[in-house]
């Protein structure tokens, strides 16, 4: 399973979300698909993407928040872990894409993965100690269709979920992102001013194949 594919499939999704990304691969590759307002790409914070999030989700609980993160970076902060059961906030959705290595500071040399990995790589169970710091729903998944499915299930549910993703080490096509950090800094507020649209449920996203319109916009305009 890769990164990439996971993050189109729950891309139209949050275009209603506070998102907050970890550095790195992950920014990147959302990045990639179409920036939008309400994305904030945590540069320089290895570790403390949960912590904004949660801090988000407190301040609005009308809005769903989703904080994608990385197996080095939720390691380096676990206590982070234990913060969000302990507040639990029933709007928020932690996805942990879990390559097992620390891919966007080294990992991705040639011959990194075999030497800047994490715990994950020898047994560390990041849903198990998810689930036991209080976690009501955490889960890890292997194969597409279950990540899809766990990602709409986590944003339809009102409860604090946590989806771990194991997926392949490869390092994005480029690191690229046209946006000043500064930039981003003070669009991502103002996006968070605006009041959530409410729905009552969130459809499963379609697969997106050549014959299907698409929402996402680096995908759009390759189409046409």
């Amino acid at each position: 399973m890769k990164r990439i594919d996971c993050l189109k499939a729950i891309y139209p999704e949050l275009v209603d979300c506070a998102v907050v990304t970890i550095m790195g691969a992950v920014a990147a590759e959302l990045y990639s698909l179409g920036h939008r307002a309400n994305f904030f790409y945590l540069e320089h914070a290895m570790g403390l993407a949960s912590s904004v999030g949660l801090g988000i989700a407190l301040a609005q609980p009308d809005r769903k928040v989703v904080v994608i993160d990385g197996d080095g970076s939720v390691l380096m902060n676990l206590g982070g872990l234990t913060t969000l059961a302990r507040s639990r906030p029933n709007n928020l959705v932690h996805v942990i894409f879990d390559n097992e290595t620390l891919l966007s500071v080294g990992g991705g040399a040639p011959g990194g993965y075999k030497w800047f990995t994490t715990a994950t790589s020898t047994g560390t169970d990041l849903a198990g100690i998810a689930k036991a710091a209080g976690f009501p729903h955490a889960r890890t998944v292997r194969e597409l269709d279950d990540f899809e499915a766990a990602a709409i299930d986590a944003l339809n549910v009102d409860e604090l979920s946590c989806i771990v993703a194991k997926v392949e080490a490869e390092m994005p096509k480029s690191f690229l992102m046209d946006i000043h950090m500064l930039e981003n800094r003070f669009e991502f507020p103002r996006a968070l001013q605006q009041p959530p649209r409410h729905k009552d449920r969130l459809r499963r996203p379609t697969r997106l194949t050549k014959e299907q319109p698409t929402t996402i916009p680096a995908l759009k305009s390759r189409e046409e």
